[in-house]
């Protein structure tokens, strides 16, 4: 079987190659992966038989990559676990998975990850009006994910201490 890709003829072991490498430099959902197979013009019943084969060979699993992607968003990017179950969500994660994912987080991390943030926050906030400094700092975090009960109980302590 040969595939076209730029004028150059690739074998289907190729595209394997590729696609394995694809994988293994940074953790995949299936949904990047189909996209790379449409990219390289791959057709249906052989796209079939690379992700059966990644799969079986562990360059692809939809676990693993939750738990990494919900570790990583939310240490890296400082983000909530609502903003984090809805991109696994737009990623087309079961929910059985984005469960999985969540438990990486550790409650201890997150709420202290959330005080750091919105410390840091509430003092970059130079508004002068006390209203427009606390939608300000909410929408922040609420764009960030985080769940607002959690917001609105750190922005009364932190208007305590003005």
């Amino acid at each position: 079987m040969y595939f076209s890709l730029m004028e150059k003829e690739l074998t289907f072991q190729e595209i394997c190659n590729k696609l394995e490498y694809f994988c293994s430099y940074q953790e995949r959902c299936h949904q990047d992966v189909l996209l790379k197979i449409k990219q390289l013009k791959v057709k249906k019943p052989e796209a079939d038989l690379l992700i059966v084969h990644l799969i079986e060979n562990g360059f692809l699993n939809e676990e693993r990559f939750a738990r990494s992607f919900a570790r990583g968003k939310h240490r890296i990017k400082n983000w909530g676990k609502n903003r984090i179950i809805n991109e696994l969500k737009l990623r087309q994660i079961s929910s059985t998975n984005i469960k999985l994912a969540l438990t990486e987080i550790n409650e201890e991390e997150y709420t202290g990850k959330l005080d750091e943030l919105s410390q840091k926050t509430w003092e970059s906030i130079l508004e002068k009006n006390s209203t427009k400094k606390r939608k300000k700092f909410c929408d922040y975090l609420l764009r960030k994910g985080w769940e607002s009960e959690l917001i609105y109980s750190r922005l009364i302590d932190l208007e305590k201490t003005i």
